[in-house]
């Protein structure tokens, strides 16, 4: 077992609970919002530049960073298509139109600095593209938890082993397979309504802004004997990014608000 594989095993079904609960506490929202700070990628770029060195580190985030690109698009065909179909139908599409927007971007070769602009320009984008407010109706506390981390853990060997079998490049597009987002989403779709869906998709979109600065940030610093202040530095304006974003672009909480996801 690889040290990137263990650490999807170990990281993501224990922040899918963390998330969980704090969306709980604080609404769906919230829990989109930190579900997409980097504490997932930037461990899996740390093993990446310790098992293949800082130049291919930094490469793979260039790739992470365009990744994003494919994640707004499944957010946003989730988010209309949650308004016609259930969890199953609306995961579907969401997915295939995710598979089709890596396709597409395996295509595009771009400077860290001019990807950067192009992922700030698609959240800019993707916040007007969503569908209208829908309330959360308020619903009872499901005790999916113990699911919620299985489902994730299932989906992490799936991507594991399918991407062990591709190019470099298409490998570091599946390590940003939207796992988090698939399981967060479908449970709090399933569980609380297509409102609770929707808000933390885009809490997810309000998130990328500082994963997106991260991403970037480490492309351009990474090189042997820096590796420590690149990554310090990447995660320091990530965070300061993470929250401007939260403060400045979320929604204002409307009042039929239910902390429950």
């Amino acid at each position: 077992m690889t040290s990137i594989l263990l650490l999807k095993l170990l990281l993501v079904p224990l922040l899918i609970w963390l998330v969980t609960l704090a969306g709980r506490c604080w609404g769906p929202g919230v829990a989109g919002w930190l579900s997409a700070f980097p504490i997932v990628a930037g461990p899996i770029l740390f093993a990446l530049n310790l098992e293949q060195g800082a130049a291919f580190a930094a490469h793979a985030a260039e790739g992470t960073l365009l990744a994003v690109l494919a994640i707004l698009v499944f957010c946003l065909v989730y988010a209309w298509a949650s308004a016609r179909w259930g969890v199953a139908g609306s995961m579907t599409l969401a997915l295939l139109a995710w598979a089709a927007s890596v396709a597409l971007l395996q295509t595009l070769r771009l400077p860290p600095a001019a990807g950067f602009l192009l992922v700030w320009a698609a959240l800019l984008l993707a916040g007007r593209l969503f569908p209208p407010a829908v309330p959360v109706a308020v619903g009872a506390r499901r005790n999916d938890l113990p699911w919620r981390m299985l489902a994730a853990a299932a989906l992490v060997l799936a991507v594991t082993a399918g991407a062990a079998h591709l190019g470099a490049r298409l490998s570091g597009f599946l390590a940003m397979f939207p796992v988090m987002g698939s399981v967060l989403v479908g449970f709090a779709h399933a569980g609380a309504g297509r409102g609770s869906a929707v808000a933390l998709l885009r809490g997810m979109v309000t998130g990328f802004y500082g994963f997106s600065v991260f991403c970037v940030v480490l492309a351009l610093q990474l090189q042997p004997g820096r590796v420590g202040t690149a990554f310090a530095l990447a995660l320091g304006c990530a965070l300061v990014v993470h929250v401007a974003a939260r403060r400045l672009l979320a929604p204002p909480p409307a009042a039929a608000l239910a902390r429950a996801s």
